[in-house]
C-alpha cells in the first residue's frame, strides 16, 4: 500500500486514511479533549504524509512512524495553544495596567469590537468568527463550502471593515489593542 501511495495512488491513500483515522483520532482526542483540534491535527498529519509520500517505502515500521508523527504534531499544537494563551494573558495584563494609568474610556472596547463584528455582512462575519475560533483557512473553506482564496478575501474584508467601524467609534485606543490581534 505504501508503494502505491508513493506512486500517487489516491485510492491507496484513502484506504490508509480510513485504516488509521479513528485510532489516531482517539489518541489525539485523549490528549487534547477538543474535537476541532483533533481533526486539525489528523488532517495535518495526513497532509504531511501525502506531501512526503515518495519517502514512504523507505519507512520500516510505518505504524510506529505514523504514531510518532501524530504525537509530535499533537505536542506542537498544544505548545502553540499555550503560547497563544500566554500572549493573550500578557496582552490582557498590559491592557489592565494601562487602564489604571489612563482615564476610563467612554465605551467598553470589547463592546465596540463586538458591535463592529455584528455589523459585518453575513459571509464575512461567518469567516471572521470561525477564524477567531482558531480554524485554518482550509477548514473554514470546507465548513462554508468556499474556496480557500474566498476565505482569505472575506477575512481581509472583514478585518478592513472592523478597523473602519472601530475608527469611527469613540475610542481610537481600541485600534491599538485590536491591531495586536492581527
Amino acid at each position: 500500500m505504501l508503494q502505491a501511495i508513493a506512486q500517487d495512488d489516491e485510492r491507496a491513500f484513502s484506504s490508509l486514511f480510513y485504516e488509521y483515522h479513528q485510532q489516531l483520532g482517539g489518541f489525539v482526542f485523549s490528549v487534547t479533549r477538543s474535537k476541532e483540534l483533533t481533526e486539525e491535527i489528523i488532517q495535518d498529519v495526513f497532509v504531511k504524509l501525502w506531501e512526503n509520500r515518495k519517502e514512504l517505502p523507505a519507512i520500516k515500521n510505518f505504524s510506529a512512524w505514523l504514531f510518532i508523527t501524530t504525537r509530535n504534531h499533537t505536542l506542537n499544537a498544544i505548545r502553540k495553544l499555550v503560547q497563544e494563551r500566554e500572549k493573550q494573558s500578557a496582552l490582557a495584563h498590559h491592557y489592565a495596567q494601562s487602564e489604571e494609568n489612563e482615564p476610563v474610556p467612554e465605551t467598553d472596547p470589547y463592546a465596540l469590537l463586538d458591535n463592529a463584528v455584528d455589523q459585518l455582512p453575513q459571509q464575512q462575519k461567518k469567516v471572521y468568527l470561525l477564524r477567531q475560533q482558531g480554524l485554518k483557512n482550509a477548514d473554514v473553506a470546507f465548513q462554508l463550502d468556499l474556496s480557500v482564496n474566498s476565505v482569505k478575501k472575506y477575512q481581509q474584508w472583514a478585518m478592513q471593515t472592523i478597523v473602519k467601524l472601530i475608527k469611527a467609534g469613540p475610542s481610537s485606543g481600541l485600534i491599538i489593542l485590536f491591531s495586536k490581534f492581527l
